[in-house]
């Protein structure tokens, strides 16, 4: 069989499954910063919904503060004519050096896909994004979007398939994420100055409001830091690096993850700002090497 059925295979059978977690409590987990009741914590703490209608959008953030961990999060998308609508998902720091790892969903018009916009960003500076058709309607369903943050690298997943791995590129000169704690954030704004096919398609507010579904959020695998700057991983930080409780703090992708990633981005990317060769003129960001493309 060509191995790119075999890819196939995996990537359609992975979909099916939904990565498994302790069942998170919005009510526990999560703030509703933003929305004057348009964020709403509903089924005893399992679900939360976000809505956006012409006087405002709607957010949130995670209580805890994290430095690496593996963060999962169910999501089902704006249905319908989602035009001029972005679903940001993303962890971040403060201040103008901060740090931020981005899932953000761009809208669309009914019938056409959404673009799934990543970045990460380290000292204040982003400009690293990669862009993705999804192989499944993100309205129809809850589906688990994952960020799995380390000091060696940091990877995107949709239902445990990975699609992006950002390495730590420190040794030639590039910043990485691994000092400032970030927590969780949310929001469901209007952008249509940009989102949908660069701002040419406008939201439609007569198809408000628009609501984005959450649940089975997730962080267990992930170094909670309290204010007092400790961390909760200190303490397992001297135990062996074999523990089940500190794999993903050393996890890369295996062969057969990797050959699943590469078929998403053959298959799927729309935007490599690795391969934008027009917007860096004077060369490709320095990460941008072959051992570094994904």
């Amino acid at each position: 069989m060509p191995s790119s059925s075999v890819s196939l295979m995996l990537m359609f059978a992975t979909t099916l499954l939904v990565v498994s977690s302790a069942a998170g409590n919005f009510y526990r987990d999560i703030d509703i910063t933003w929305g004057d009741g348009r964020g709403k914590i509903l089924n005893n703490g399992q679900l939360l919904t976000l809505s956006l209608d012409k006087a405002s959008g709607s957010g949130f953030q995670s209580k805890n503060q994290y430095l690496f961990g593996k963060i999962d999060m169910q999501l089902k998308l704006v249905p319908g004519n989602s035009a001029g609508t972005v679903t940001a998902y993303y962890l971040s720091s403060q201040g103008p050096t901060h740090d931020e790892i981005d899932f953000e969903f761009l809208g669309n018009l009914s019938g056409n896909p959404y673009i799934l916009h990543t970045n990460v960003f380290s000292q204040g500076k982003g400009n690293r994004e990669q862009q993705f058709y999804l192989w499944f309607d993100p309205t129809a369903d809850f589906h688990t979007y994952s960020i799995l943050w380390n000091p060696q690298r940091i990877i995107f997943s949709v239902d445990g398939t990975p699609i992006r791995d950002f390495k730590n590129s420190e040794s030639i000169g590039v910043p990485f994420p691994k000092n400032q704690p970030m927590r969780i954030y949310s929001s469901l704004w209007n952008a249509d100055d940009w989102a949908t096919r660069g701002g040419l398609v406008k939201t439609d507010w007569t198809h408000a409001p628009f609501t984005a579904s959450y649940q089975n959020f997730n962080a267990d695998d992930a170094c909670v830091v309290w204010s007092s700057g400790a961390s909760s991983c200190a303490s397992s930080s001297s135990q062996s690096s074999s523990s089940n409780n500190n794999v993903w703090l050393s996890q890369e992708l295996d062969s057969t993850n990797q050959d699943r990633m590469n078929w998403v981005q053959k298959n799927y990317m729309i935007y490599n700002y690795c391969t934008d060769t027009n917007r860096f003129p004077q060369g490709l960001p320095p990460e941008c090497t072959t051992t570094n493309l994904s």
